[in-house]
């Protein structure tokens, strides 16, 4: 019977062509470099093919070795269905999970989520990745994430989305701002504004300019930040304006300031917050029930 390569060497060679490096490859993967450059040559060896180009400055692919990492990652995504099959078969949060969460959530949602599991599950261990959406939907179809907490809509393919809750969006003005004295606004009302938004690539972005329906020709941007506590600071010191999350007024994200922040008239200016799986994995019930847990946390 002819050899077959083993999953660590697959996993070797999907480490590769991620980082396109020999070292960082075997610092992913836990391993020396001598020992990663081992197994790509026992996997060359056994399939017989050039996989890897190698010289001084660089590592390429072979077209044949691109083909077989994409083939390769849809193994190891499906070994890992394999072992959340028998996961989703014992007691729910019983095992591991590894949650990826987008840093506009994970500061407001995670702490009240984290402290209800650790006591309700003391033995379910949660790994959480926070980073920008389509990182986390890279990561989530690659198998190395099993569910996403995100904002919706989010584009990603090959997933089943479970909605949460609505997070509405306030505006947040410096006290004396000429939007400060309203009760409340009309999205038009910002047309002209100086508004503080963060960078692009985070989806809050996206989701607050859609649900006010302004174009980028009808707001005036000064500054963009990575962070919604900076953004926040901007604010207090007269810069502008910006348009915050719910959930991270209710979790005291202006608190000690002169921010005020007031609500729209117009009902759904607002972001959903969801959780996202692959369609294939057998722990949808878990994720469900995981789910049940953010809007508890949610509707504190």
């Amino acid at each position: 019977m002819a050899r077959q390569p083993t999953l660590k060497q697959l996993k070797y060679l999907c480490a590769i062509a991620d980082h396109q490096h020999f070292g960082r490859a075997a610092e992913a993967c836990h391993v020396s470099q001598s020992t990663l450059s081992a197994g790509i040559q026992e996997l060359e060896d056994t399939l017989s093919a050039s996989l890897v180009e190698r010289n001084n400055r660089n590592v390429l692919l072979t077209g044949l070795g691109q083909e077989v990492v994409a083939r390769a990652h849809s193994v190891l995504v499906d070994v890992d269905d394999l072992v959340s099959l028998c996961a989703a078969a014992r007691e729910p949060f019983s095992g591991k999970m590894r949650l990826g969460v987008i840093p506009t959530i994970a500061p407001f949602l995670l702490p009240h989520l984290l402290s209800d599991l650790r006591t309700e599950h003391p033995d379910f261990r949660l790994y959480i990745r926070e980073d920008l959406s389509h990182h986390l939907v890279n990561a989530l179809h690659a198998g190395e994430l099993d569910v996403l907490l995100l904002a919706l809509p989010f584009p990603a393919e090959g997933v089943e989305v479970m909605t949460l809750a609505q997070d509405d969006f306030l505006l947040a003005s410096p006290r004396g701002h000429p939007l400060s004295d309203r009760k409340q606004l009309a999205t038009g009302d910002l047309r002209g504004e100086d508004l503080l938004l963060l960078e692009d690539g985070h989806c809050l972005r996206d989701h607050a300019l859609e649900a006010c329906e302004l174009r980028g020709s009808q707001i005036t941007v000064p500054y963009q930040a990575t962070s919604l506590a900076t953004i926040v600071q901007m604010v207090a010191n007269g810069i502008g304006v910006t348009l915050l999350p719910q959930m991270s007024v209710a979790a005291g994200i202006t608190a000690g300031t002169n921010i005020v922040v007031t609500p729209f008239k117009k009902p759904r200016v607002a972001r959903e917050i969801g959780l996202m799986w692959r369609k294939k994995t057998p722990r949808r019930a878990e994720f469900r029930l995981l789910g049940e847990k953010v809007v508890a946390c949610a509707s504190r």
